[in-house]
């Protein structure tokens, strides 16, 4: 990476690495609200959100939908840690609105269960616009 003009991203799932490219910025969900990166930027570890992962690239954008994890911004290097990471141009709108419907009619009695329907409607909300966004 030449001067700091560039940051170094990579996205690691328990499957692969999806990512390890230079980019020129980027933004992502962190657990508490999304946060854009730019090189230079201080050191930073945080819990990241389930959302859209937006990079910006001197080819272009691309965008993936995440879902939780850890994030590192270390020097030039930011590496994100997640659950899954998907490419939005493979997600399907009509399957997150189903994910959302069942999520909705779930039952849910307890706390936890209350708490856990939420985290999923959300999670099948988040995917679902990005979903409808880029198709």
């Amino acid at each position: 990476m030449a001067g700091g003009d560039k940051l170094r991203l990579i996205v690691v799932t328990p499957e692969r690495t999806l990512l390890d490219e230079p980019v020129s910025a980027l933004r992502f969900p962190l657990y508490d609200g999304d946060i854009g990166i730019l090189p230079g930027r201080l050191p930073l570890i945080g819990r990241l959100g389930v959302g859209e992962l937006h990079v910006t690239k001197s080819t272009g954008e691309e965008h993936y939908f995440v879902d939780g994890g850890f994030v590192q911004v270390l020097g030039p290097n930011v590496t994100l840690l997640t659950d899954r990471a998907i490419p939005a141009a493979d997600l399907s709108a009509a399957d997150a609105a189903k994910q959302l419907e069942a999520a909705l009619s779930r039952p849910a009695k307890t706390d936890e269960e209350v708490a856990a329907k939420f985290a999923e409607q959300q999670r099948a909300r988040r995917m679902l616009a990005l979903a409808q966004q880029t198709h």
